[in-house]
């Protein structure tokens, strides 16, 4: 797979990213988020030097991944538990209507018995 270059623009400034051929949606997708970051960093007023307000945004979008996979993991962990406690419930029914069968063949058979006697 070949790379291509793409001319984007972040927080005004040019840059000319290499890009694998068919990921221009992706690059361009991640380029807009950063560039949000640092406007969204610099219109907070506080910092004015350019790297530094990259360390920030980079912190940031970091922060927030990090903070969508706990709660994605935290997620999926409830899906899972709620998916035993179905199951559980469910082997639970499946048990008693066992349950119930084998009940009912024991009580056959010693009725079958008591005839017998």
């Amino acid at each position: 797979m070949s790379n291509k270059q793409l001319e984007v623009q972040i927080m005004g400034q040019s840059y000319l990213l290499g890009c694998p051929v068919g990921g221009e949606a992706n690059l361009l997708a991640a380029v807009d988020k950063v560039d949000q970051a640092m406007c969204k960093v610099r219109d907070a007023g506080k910092i004015k030097a350019r790297d530094r307000i990259a360390v920030l945004a980079a912190l940031n979008l970091a922060f927030e991944q990090n903070d969508a996979a706990t709660d994605a993991e935290n997620n999926a962990e409830t899906a899972s538990s709620s998916k035993l406690d179905a199951d559980s419930a469910a082997l639970s029914a499946t048990d008693s209507e066992r349950l119930g069968q084998l009940l009912k063949k024991l009580d056959q058979a010693l009725h079958q018995d008591g005839q017998l006697i």
